[in-house]
C-alpha cells in the first residue's frame, strides 16, 4: 500500500513538472499575470560590442515582449541600459526623437547596428524613424518604436508605452530581451 502511495505521489509530481515545462507557466499562473518587475531600471555592463541584426516584438497573455537579437553575442554577455526617460534624446547630437505614448522607455545595447571591423550595416533602420518591419498594432502595452542611432558602439532605441508600466530584462544566447507587462498593477 504504501509503495501504490509513493508511485501515486510521484506521478501527480510527473504530471505537475510536465504542465511547468510544456506549456512555460505553472498551473496556478494560467488565470492571472502575476510578476515582481519593477518600473526602475535594468543594466548589465557592456562584455561585448557585436553587432545587433534584427529587432522583433511579440505579444503574450499578460504582456509585450521586444527581442535584440545579436550577432555571435555569448550567453549574458550584451551589456545594456533600460530605464523610462521624459523624452528620447539622440546620442551624439541630443537631437530630441519623437516617440508616442504616455511614457518612453529608452534601451541602450551594447550592439552596434553596424560591423565593428568592415561598418558595413547589419540592421538597416534610420534615426527618428520606427524600427523596420515592426508593426505594434493591437499590442496592449506598445505604441511606438523608434531607432534613436548607434554612436560609439551603441544603439538606442526608445519604446513608446501606453503608460510607465512593469517591465523586466533578461538575456537569452544571443538576444537582450525586454517585456513589459500590460497592467499596472504587479498582480492581476
Amino acid at each position: 500500500m504504501l509503495i501504490l502511495k509513493l508511485l501515486a505521489t510521484f506521478a501527480s509530481f510527473l504530471l505537475a513538472a510536465s504542465s511547468v515545462l510544456f506549456s512555460g507557466s505553472s498551473p496556478s499562473q494560467s488565470s492571472k499575470c502575476a510578476n515582481e518587475w519593477g518600473v526602475l531600471s535594468g543594466s548589465s555592463p557592456v562584455a561585448e560590442h557585436n553587432p545587433l541584426t534584427n529587432i522583433r516584438t511579440g505579444r503574450h497573455s499578460c504582456y509585450d515582449r521586444m527581442v535584440f537579437d545579436v550577432r555571435d553575442a555569448l550567453c549574458h554577455r550584451i551589456g545594456y541600459h533600460v530605464g523610462y526617460v521624459d523624452k528620447l534624446l539622440q546620442d551624439g547630437s541630443g537631437r530630441r526623437i519623437n516617440v508616442t505614448g504616455g511614457a518612453i522607455l529608452e534601451v541602450r545595447i551594447s550592439a552596434p547596428s553596424y560591423s565593428p571591423l568592415t561598418g558595413e550595416l547589419t540592421y538597416h533602420a534610420k534615426a527618428g524613424h520606427v524600427l523596420p518591419n515592426v508593426n505594434l498594432t493591437g499590442y496592449s502595452a506598445f505604441r511606438d518604436a523608434r531607432f534613436a542611432g548607434s554612436f560609439e558602439g551603441d544603439t538606442q532605441v526608445g519604446i513608446g508605452v501606453r503608460t510607465r508600466l512593469a517591465f523586466r530584462v533578461f538575456q537569452k544566447c544571443g538576444r537582450l530581451v525586454i517585456d513589459v507587462a500590460h497592467k499596472e498593477s504587479s498582480t492581476y
